[in-house]
C-alpha cells in the first residue's frame, strides 16, 4: 500500500498542475519532435530563456549517444579549431607567457608581423591600443582575443623591454600567420636527423618535405620522427607524409563507413627518404593521423616503433557548417591500416569511461610495464616480413619504453608548476643565460622558496626544468630539443636501436 500510494500520489502532483490540454502551435506537419518541443518552450515557457543555447545542448546530447569524436563547435570556438588545421591564423604572430601578472613574449614567429616591427622575446606587454594590460590578470583567452583580428587591420602594442626605462610602442599590421607543425628538426650525430611533428595540419607536408631536404644536404643516413603527443590532424596530410618514406605505389591506409564505400589511399610520387633507417616515436597521445603514419610504416616494416601504446582512434569525421556558423563534426568512417587493421579502442563504455582509459593505463601498471598491456582485439595481422601485428586498441611499438615516472610524480609541496614556468622564463629574461646549477640561489629569489628543502631527486629534477624553461626563452625550438632529448628514455631507444643497424 505504501508504495502504491507514493504512485498514485506522485502522478498527482504531475497531473494537477497541469492546465488544459492546448492546441497545437501552427503547423508543426513538418517539423521533428525535437524541433517541437524547442518551438513550444520557445513560446510558452514560464521563464525567459536562450533557445539558442538550449539548441548546442541539444545538439551536444545528441551526439553523446554516437561516439566520442563526434563532437559539436560552438561558433565562437570554430575559427581556432579550423586555424588548427590550416596550420594558418590572421594576427601579429607571437606567443606569450603571463610572468609575474604581466604577460611576456617567448616566441616570436619567423616572418611574422611583429617580427617585421622588431619586437623580441622576453618583451612584456604593458598596453595593446587604449588597454593598459600589465598586472591586470588578464585571462591568455582575453589577450589572445585582441590581439588577433582580421589581416590588414592594426594594433598598437607597447612593452617594456629588459634594460629600457621607456615603454617602446609598435603598430603592427595584422596579416596571416603562418605556424609550422614542425618543431624541431636538426641532426642528432653525422648520421642521425631528428623530426618533431607536433599536428597533421594542412601546411606540414610542405614543411616535412623542407625539412627532409635540410636534413638529407647535412648527411643524414637515418632518422628519428617524433610523434609523441600528437594528437592528428587531415587524413590527406598523413598519406602525404607517408609518401616521403615508402617506394613504389603502395597502399597507405584505407576507409569504410556505411554510407562510404571502400576507399584506397596509395602513395603517388618518389619520396625523399624512402631508404634510410627509421625509428618513429609514439606514445598515449599519439592518435588519428599520427597511427595512420605509424601504421603503415610499421605494416611494410619501413620503421622501429619505440615508446608505448598510442591512443586508439581509428575514427575518420568530416565537418559541415550549420546555418548559425557553428560547425558538427561527425564520424563518417572508419580507417584501416594497409594490414587491415582498425586501431579504434572501444567506446562501448560511455565517453566518461573512453577517456578514462589513459588513466587507467597508468593505474595498470600499462605506462611501465609492457607485460602490463591488455590486446583487446587477438585478431592476428601480419606485416610484409610476417611479423604478428595487433588492432583494436592503438598501435603498439616494437620496442617499448616504459614512461619516466619521475617526471610524472614531480611535485613539491608549496610551489606548482606554474610558478616554475615564471621563474624559469624570469630567469633567462633577467640574467640572458641558461640557468644552470651554480644559479640555485638566484631560483630561490625568484621562487620564493627554499630548495634546501628538497631531496636530491627532487633538486635535479627542478634543475633540469628550469635548465629548459630558460633554454626555451633564450634560443629557438631546436636548441630546446636538443637540450631535452640528451635524457630523453624514447630518443635514447631509439638512438641505439639504429646505432645497432
Amino acid at each position: 500500500m505504501p508504495l502504491a500510494f507514493a504512485v498514485v500520489l506522485a502522478m498527482g502532483i504531475q497531473m494537477g498542475v497541469l492546465l488544459s490540454s492546448q492546441p497545437k502551435l501552427g503547423s508543426s506537419k513538418n517539423m521533428s519532435p525535437i524541433d517541437e518541443a524547442l518551438a513550444y518552450i520557445s513560446a510558452k515557457y514560464v521563464d525567459t530563456i536562450d533557445i539558442s543555447s538550449l539548441n548546442e545542448k541539444g545538439i551536444e546530447a545528441l551526439l553523446q549517444q554516437l561516439d566520442p569524436h563526434s563532437i559539436y563547435i560552438p561558433k565562437p570556438e570554430l575559427s581556432d579549431v579550423n586555424n588548427q588545421i590550416k596550420g594558418s591564423f590572421d594576427g601579429i604572430g607571437l606567443e606569450f607567457f603571463e610572468v609575474f601578472d604581466t604577460a611576456t613574449v617567448v616566441s616570436v614567429l619567423d616572418g611574422g608581423p611583429s617580427k617585421l616591427v622588431g619586437i623580441t622575446k622576453g618583451d612584456k606587454l604593458v598596453s595593446i591600443d587604449d588597454s593598459l594590460v600589465a598586472g591586470k590578470n588578464y585571462s591568455e583567452e582575453r589577450l589572445r582575443s585582441k590581439l588577433r583580428g582580421e589581416g590588414g587591420t592594426k594594433v598598437k602594442v607597447g612593452v617594456k623591454r629588459r634594460g629600457q626605462k621607456e615603454i617602446k610602442y609598435f603598430e603592427i599590421t595584422r596579416g596571416k600567420v603562418l605556424v609550422s607543425s614542425i618543431v624541431s628538426s636538426y641532426m642528432i650525430d653525422q648520421n642521425i636527423g631528428y623530426i618533431k611533428v607536433e599536428r597533421f595540419s594542412e601546411t606540414v607536408a610542405d614543411d616535412l618535405h623542407r625539412s627532409l631536404e635540410k636534413l638529407n644536404s647535412l648527411g643524414m643516413k637515418k632518422l628519428i620522427f617524433d610523434l609523441r603527443g600528437n594528437g592528428g590532424g587531415v587524413l590527406d596530410i598523413a598519406v602525404q607524409m607517408v609518401d616521403e618514406f615508402l617506394d613504389e605505389k603502395k597502399l597507405v591506409v584505407y576507409t569504410k563507413g556505411r554510407v562510404y564505400p571502400r576507399q584506397d589511399y596509395y602513395e603517388s610520387k618518389p619520396g625523399l627518404f624512402e631508404k634510410g633507417e627509421m625509428c618513429v616515436l609514439i606514445d598515449e597521445e599519439s592518435a588519428s593521423a599520427s597511427e595512420i603514419f605509424a601504421g603503415a610504416l610499421q605494416d611494410y616494416d619501413r620503421a622501429t616503433i619505440v615508446g608505448r601504446r598510442s591512443f586508439g582512434k581509428g575514427l575518420v569525421q568530416e565537418q559541415y557548417m550549420l546555418s548559425d556558423s557553428s560547425g558538427l563534426r561527425i564520424t563518417v568512417a572508419r580507417y584501416y591500416t594497409p594490414s587491415g587493421r582498425c586501431i579504434q579502442k572501444s567506446y562501448s563504455d560511455g565517453q566518461e569511461n573512453y577517456y578514462h582509459e589513459m588513466l587507467n593505463r597508468f593505474t595498470k601498471g600499462e605506462l611501465t610495464n609492457k607485460d602490463s598491456i591488455k590486446i583487446t582485439d587477438t585478431t592476428r595481422y601480419y606485416t610484409v616480413s610476417g611479423r604478428v601485428v595487433y588492432g583494436g586498441g592503438g598501435i603498439m611499438p616494437d620496442q617499448f619504453v616504459p614512461i619516466d615516472t619521475a617526471e610524472i610524480n614531480f611535485s613539491i609541496s608549496g610551489l606548482s608548476n606554474y610558478r616554475i614556468q615564471e621563474a624559469g622564463y624570469q630567469f633567462a629574461i633577467n640574467y640572458n643565460r641558461v640557468f644552470s646549477v651554480q644559479d640555485f640561489t638566484v631560483a630561490e629569489k625568484l621562487l620564493d622558496y627554499s630548495v634546501e628543502k628538497l631531496s636530491i631527486e627532487q633538486k635535479n629534477l627542478l634543475g633540469k626544468k628550469l635548465e629548459m624553461l630558460s633554454a626555451k626563452i633564450l634560443y629557438d625550438d631546436n636548441y630546446y630539443y636538443k637540450l631535452i632529448n640528451q635524457t630523453d628514455m624514447d630518443v635514447l631507444k631509439a638512438l641505439e636501436v639504429l646505432k645497432k643497424k
